[in-house]
């Protein structure tokens, strides 16, 4: 009988880690974007008071911060593209310094719309960075891991930063709520500077050019849905506040929010589970839940309970819909993917701009309740192309990949 040696086995590499002080210097920038983005959907009645406009045309804060980004987000980044990375983003926050400051201290609606502007320049320039900054800072293998971290930024915001936002407006004033969003930059910029590193820019000739970019197969359809949806969806939340008030539940708009923001989170993490595998069916499932949200928000107004299951519904339809729709882009789009992430960046914010727009005249000339019916109706296509195109913009069977292909 032969003797057996047992030698110990040998001992794992040690695995890299992930640079968490930076991917969540990253992430408080994507919160502090969102926010300054949202926020006006909260305090909509103390500004519009305090500036003497109307409820349609305060909303238009939402409006003028997205045709900041839709405008100056493809140029602002080709000036960029060479710039190190890390100047740039600070740049990004200082612009957030800036117009939230001007936006807390004005009397003008004039110039709160500038800053509003400004914000949205902010915006889509941090926008442009984030997902390929987080993937460069990543250990080979874990840049959707790193992505997840930098996006949770997200759902956070909508979670907590809107209602609490919502609620310091309510407590001290809508003014200080923007002041709070000052000083959260200003902490970033500091948090920023000193945990990430900086990268090098593009070098020149390496962009695909937009029309090329959009002709990929199934790029198309996703923009189509992106479109449809980011108005439906700004037609209704850009205006929560004045909807809830005219149905007797002002007092109540920082905890509705905060249901949506927690559905929403619920909603990422069951998209974070599943995405790779069933892309089309939670695309699909996305666009029902928020059709007949909006459906029952718009026949039991009323009725206080039903509301908040309409928001909860809402929020876990909505919640993965922008990782849902920018994967598939990535997914589709991957030969070119920087100009097609800033095509997304533009046609995002140009589709929140005519969203606002949209509800805002919706709210003047026929009432809150068309606010919620138009977003069922607007329903139909989304769900249409997503079940039409099911050959490359929204496959029936996913192959595996990598959660690095996500855009922001």
């Amino acid at each position: 009988m032969s003797e057996t040696t047992l030698s110990a086995p040998p001992e794992a590499a040690p695995r890299e880690r992930l640079p968490l002080s930076g991917l969540l210097a990253l992430s408080t920038a994507v919160f502090i974007t969102v926010i300054t983005e949202s926020l006006p959907a909260g305090l909509l009645p103390g500004m519009r008071a305090s500036l003497g406009v109307s409820e349609a045309a305060m909303g238009q804060a939402v409006t003028v911060y997205a045709i900041g980004t839709a405008l100056t987000v493809i140029p602002l980044s080709a000036l960029t593209a060479g710039w190190g990375r890390k100047p740039v983003l600070l740049m990004a926050m200082a612009g957030f310094v800036a117009a939230n400051t001007v936006t807390a201290l004005s009397t003008d609606y004039a110039l709160t719309m500038g800053a509003r502007f400004v914000a949205g320049m902010a915006a889509g320039l941090s926008w442009a960075l984030m997902v390929g900054y987080a993937r460069r800072l990543a250990p080979k293998g874990m840049e959707g891991k790193a992505i997840a971290i930098v996006m949770a930024g997200i759902p956070l915001a909508l979670a907590l930063g809107v209602p609490v936002g919502t609620f310091i407006g309510g407590v001290l004033g809508w003014r200080e709520s923007f002041g709070v969003m000052s000083a959260l930059a200003v902490l970033s910029i500091v948090w920023i500077s000193l945990v990430v590193p900086d990268f090098e820019g593009q070098r020149a000739g390496q962009r695909t050019p937009v029309l090329r970019a959009v002709a990929i197969p199934g790029v198309a359809a996703i923009m189509a849905v992106i479109a449809v949806y980011v108005i439906a969806y700004n037609v209704l939340y850009t205006y929560i506040a004045a909807f809830l008030e005219r149905f007797g539940m002002g007092g109540s708009i920082d905890r509705v929010l905060l249901v949506f923001g927690l559905a929403s989170i619920a909603s990422i993490w069951v998209t974070g589970a599943h995405i790779d595998r069933r892309l089309r069916l939670l695309t699909i499932g996305a666009a029902v839940l928020t059709a007949v949200a909006a459906a029952v928000l718009a026949v039991f107004a009323e009725v206080p309970a039903l509301v908040y299951v309409a928001i909860a519904l809402w929020g876990l339809g909505h919640g993965g819909v922008p990782t849902l729709l920018q994967t598939a882009a990535g997914q589709a789009g991957a030969k070119a993917a920087d100009t097609v992430q800033a095509v997304v960046v533009t046609l995002w914010n140009a589709a929140t701009a005519a969203g606002g727009a949209l509800g805002g005249l919706l709210l003047v000339w026929f009432g809150p309740l068309s606010l919620a019916w138009t977003v069922t109706v607007l329903g139909v296509p989304i769900l249409l192309i997503a079940l039409l195109a099911r050959r490359h913009a929204f496959p029936a069977a996913q192959a595996s990949r990598s959660a690095s292909s996500v855009l922001p």
